[in-house]
């Protein structure tokens, strides 16, 4: 019984986790109007304060609250994969672990970097503004833009589930797609990390509803 609940709840999250990049995608692709590549820096600033309200709670769901709903997923796909994989299942585990942490971390150094940004703006624009690089720096580097973790993770719950024939092939092959194309993320190519996030949305919704399926979760019961 315990199992079916960590299942619908691990589900409920991966669908979750979906409609946030959806979210992710409409916010920082369609709403918010960057400034120009050559805009100078009180420009740029003016920029970060007129949406400070709106970048920090994007910032709080789109890393911080996607984080947390990750660590159950983690958790709860650990748990109907390690029937199949034992050790491997542990591995896959540990690189679902690491991925959480690195999407909190994230969100919040960029967070409490835009508020130290705009405080040092008041006195020095351009001073702020290189902060403001290397904080993007740090966090592009943690979760942003490189997202060699997170494919491995699915990669591997894909290869497991693979083998033991947990999830439909499609999703499964599917799974794989998404984690190479995350891995891929290694090379600094705005391609892999976009097929990655668009990869993902429909993998966490696919992963999500098979996962809250009750007749496959009774299937399981004795993992």
């Amino acid at each position: 019984m315990e199992l079916k609940k960590i299942q619908k709840i691990g589900g409920f999250c991966a669908i979750l986790e979906a409609l946030i990049y959806i979210s992710a995608f409409i916010i920082y692709g369609g709403v918010l109007v960057y400034p120009e590549a050559n805009a100078s820096a009180i420009e740029e600033l003016n920029f970060l304060s007129d949406n400070y309200t709106l970048l920090s709670i994007a910032n709080i769901i789109s890393y911080v609250v996607f984080g947390i709903l990750l660590a159950v997923l983690v958790l709860a796909i650990h748990h109907r994969l390690k029937k199949h994989a034992p050790n491997f299942s542990k591995l896959t585990f540990i690189f679902g672990v690491i991925w959480v942490g690195l999407v909190i971390a994230s969100g919040m150094i960029t967070n409490i970097g835009l508020t130290s940004v705009l405080k040092t703006g008041i006195t020095d624009p351009e001073a702020a503004m290189q902060i403001w690089s290397s904080i993007s720096i740090v966090s592009e580097g943690l979760g942003g833009g490189n997202e060699i973790v997170g494919g491995i993770w699915v990669l591997f719950i894909s290869i497991i589930a693979l083998r033991g024939k947990v999830f439909s092939k499609p999703l499964i092959f599917l799974g794989i797609f998404v984690g190479v194309a995350g891995i891929l993320t290694v090379y600094p190519l705005d391609l892999f990390t976009e097929i990655f996030g668009i990869g993902q949305i429909f993998w966490f919704l696919w992963i999500g509803i098979t996962m809250m399926r009750k007749h496959t979760i009774a299937n399981e019961v004795n993992l």
